[in-house]
């Protein structure tokens, strides 16, 4: 007798109204009662586990469409930059030319389930798109639950997920056969190849077509990487920052990174370049006077902190930076300094607040007491708890809740309390300690 693969949704080739209806019914006491399925239920093991990893993430099977957390330029700037662009002609030729004909969506995402690719039937795509099956959406299985390129990526293994399988309801009529792409070197998982599509898309055909054109794809990453070496053409090259980069977030420190490296400063040295790049961000500079007011508590001598300019600026000339970088009458950056506080701003901007909360490494300079920096991360800290709470979601205030911000604001613990599911294992905890905090003096 051949055993029947585990990851095949549809061995048999076709399902029955009976299977889809006890997938159902056994999806339904999970979610609304945390239940185990009655016997005869018909689950496979690796959707049902997947089911109670979704559970557990806190996704909503009833919730809204998957998030968008690459727009517009920043979408176009990372896919390009991503590894599997130089293997896109093959994913194209091997799925894509005929996904019109066989009535099927193509997807490819990154490690981290963001659709960077969404190609194929034209219909297919428009309806899709009603749940943000399109690109620059994350399907990551922690964020919109069971799908089959969210779950052969948190698995790292080809899968197949059919219908009632999924663990949103609003993705069962849908059906899906994914498997992750790897770097054929370096063995480091890249993203993952999809076909999205109705009932037919879960037969095994299909899935045997995914698993060849990964092969595919990752044997031309590995005759590139030799070319690389070789001195032939190479990979497209991951793209480096336009300008130096300022990092402050959760450090004590800023690094400043170039093309020559990257340097750690000073407490003082961040606090000031960090100021002068936030008066750069409203085309201004700053006097001696309002640097001294900005940087010191209290009274402090502007002598000083034309001192400390003096030699900031021989520093940002040693770490590779324009020798005039650093301007004066008054003090001001006459070049493209980026900050990693102003790329987490920007995305808030643009309303993605997943891609702002999982760039957030911390408060700005969190040791310093300069009034300047402090009025700049409260600004931040205020901006991401806002978008937070505005986009109600599961996954963004379980994220968020983490961060030590976060420990004492009853506001954010109500939020995720009230969008956690009945049955999700996280709710006692969360209500816990909400219950905690209500009864502490501390509570904002």
């Amino acid at each position: 007798m051949t055993a029947v693969n585990p990851w095949l949704a549809l061995p048999d080739g076709a399902p029955t109204p009976v299977v889809t209806r006890r997938l159902r019914a056994a999806h339904e006491a999970l979610v609304t009662r945390g239940g185990r399925p009655a016997a005869g239920h018909q689950v496979r093991p690796v959707v049902w586990d997947s089911w109670r990893r979704s559970l557990g993430s806190g996704v909503d099977p009833d919730g809204g469409p998957a998030p968008l957390d690459l727009l517009d330029d920043d979408l176009v700037a990372y896919r390009d930059a991503h590894p599997l662009a130089a293997v896109m002609p093959v994913i194209r030729r091997l799925l894509v030319a005929d996904a019109e004909a066989d009535k099927m969506i193509v997807a490819v995402t990154d490690a981290a389930g963001r659709m960077l690719w969404v190609e194929g039937d034209r219909q297919l795509r428009t309806r899709a798109e009603g749940m943000h099956f399109v690109a620059g959406s994350r399907w990551g299985e922690d964020v919109v639950g069971t799908n089959a390129p969210g779950t052969a990526l948190a698995l790292d293994t080809p899968v197949q997920i059919y219908g009632s399988e999924h663990y949103a309801r609003t993705v069962q009529p849908w059906s899906c056969s994914a498997a992750p792409v790897h770097h054929p070197v370096t063995g480091a998982l890249l993203g993952a190849i999809d076909v999205t599509g109705g009932d037919h898309v879960a037969s095994p055909h299909v899935l045997t077509l995914v698993r060849a054109t990964v092969a595919a794809a990752e044997s031309e990453l590995r005759w590139l990487h030799r070319e690389q070496f070789a001195g032939g053409p190479a990979l497209p090259p991951r793209r480096q920052p336009a300008a130096p980069l300022l990092e402050v977030l959760g450090r004590d420190r800023a690094r400043l990174s170039t093309a020559g490296g990257a340097t750690e400063l000073s407490l003082r040295h961040s606090e000031l370049l960090l100021l002068l790049a936030e008066a750069a961000v409203a085309g201004q500079g700053r006097t001696a006077d309002e640097l001294a007011a900005e940087v010191h508590v209290g009274d402090a001598a502007p002598v000083t902190v034309r001192a400390e300019l003096s030699r900031l600026r021989k520093l940002l000339a040693d770490a590779g930076c324009d020798p005039d970088l650093l301007g004066s009458r008054p003090y001001r950056l006459t070049g493209p300094l980026g900050t990693d506080l102003d790329q987490v701003r920007g995305l808030l901007a643009r309303g993605a607040a997943a891609t702002a909360l999982e760039r957030y490494r911390g408060p700005v300079l969190p040791r310093s007491e300069a009034p300047g920096v402090r009025a700049a991360r409260a600004r931040l800290t205020g901006s991401l708890r806002s978008a937070v709470l505005r986009a109600p979601r599961p996954d963004l205030l379980l994220r968020y809740s983490q961060l030590p911000e976060a420990a004492d604001d009853a506001a954010v613990w109500q939020g995720l309390l009230d969008v956690l599911p009945v049955s999700s294992p996280r709710r006692a905890a969360a209500a816990h300690h909400l219950l905690r905090l209500r009864r502490s003096p501390r509570t904002r």
